[in-house]
């Protein structure tokens, strides 16, 4: 029989200490029908939510119907704060390799919405250079983006992050392509942008112990069990449903990290 269970079904905005920026109401997302339960979930300005779950367990639907990429088919997403800022870093990077860009213009699209590297820049933003030493990229900055290792790629998309200034990023395997120093590097900038900046951060990662290291609270989906738990990172993991489907605690941290 399937189930569905949530440990904590909307926490409310003091868990982080700032104000609510979104809320998913008895969300449930899916195409045609709803491949999940309801998810009720209020993200918090300076929170670190992590997304965890098998692939094809509804993670990346979830995302896009946050994102607006798709309606819901129940429920509904709500933007608490007026003009909320979205940011979005895909797993991998979906620039064109053709497009003559190099590491700092990527960054600059992130502050300047209607730049283009067709139209000559004379002065570029401070935000573009503090942004990238910022994430550890500042050598990267006038390399063609396309030469880049794609955890270089990653690392430039997360100082293009943090230079849009966003009231709430959503970050889908950030660190995949990264060796384990470059993910702690990643999780600890995010960290930083999340503390610092007041950034609520949710991020999509099969590393659970980073996730565990790092979260505030963690949000568990398994499309084939029908189950959303959501609470802090330590709860979660140690839940009924989550070892159901990934068995003991730490052979599930090891798993997770080799992919």
């Amino acid at each position: 029989m399937s189930t569905s269970t949530t440990t904590e079904a909307a926490r409310s905005a003091s868990a982080a200490g700032g104000r609510a920026l979104l809320r998913c109401a008895g969300l449930r997302v899916g195409y045609r029908e709803a491949i999940l339960p309801p998810i009720d979930v209020t993200i918090a300005a300076g929170e670190l939510l992590v997304v965890i779950g098998r692939n094809g367990s509804g993670k990346t639907t979830w995302f896009k119907t946050v994102l607006g990429l798709i309606p819901p088919i129940a429920g509904r997403v709500e933007r608490l704060k007026p003009s909320l800022r979205l940011s979005y870093v895909p797993q991998r990077s979906v620039y064109d390799d053709l497009y003559p860009l190099l590491a700092r213009d990527v960054v600059a699209m992130g502050v300047e919405r209607r730049w283009s590297f067709l139209v000559p820049r004379f002065r570029e933003p401070p935000a573009v250079r503090h942004a990238l030493a910022d994430a550890g990229a500042a050598d990267l900055a006038d390399r063609p983006f396309r030469q880049l290792s794609e955890g270089q790629k990653q690392r430039v998309l997360l100082a293009r992050l943090a230079a849009s200034k966003p009231d709430l990023a959503l970050l889908d395997e950030p660190t995949a392509a990264m060796d384990v120093v470059a993910e702690r590097d990643a999780f600890q900038h995010l960290d930083h942008l999340r503390r610092e900046h007041g950034v609520a951060i949710v991020v999509v990662s099969h590393f659970i112990g980073l996730a565990r290291e790092f979260a505030d609270r963690a949000l568990f989906l398994e499309r084939d069990t029908q189950t959303v738990v959501v609470g802090k990172p330590d709860e979660v993991l140690a839940s009924h449903e989550f070892r159901r489907s990934f068995g003991d605690l730490e052979e599930a941290v090891e798993v997770s990290r080799d992919g």
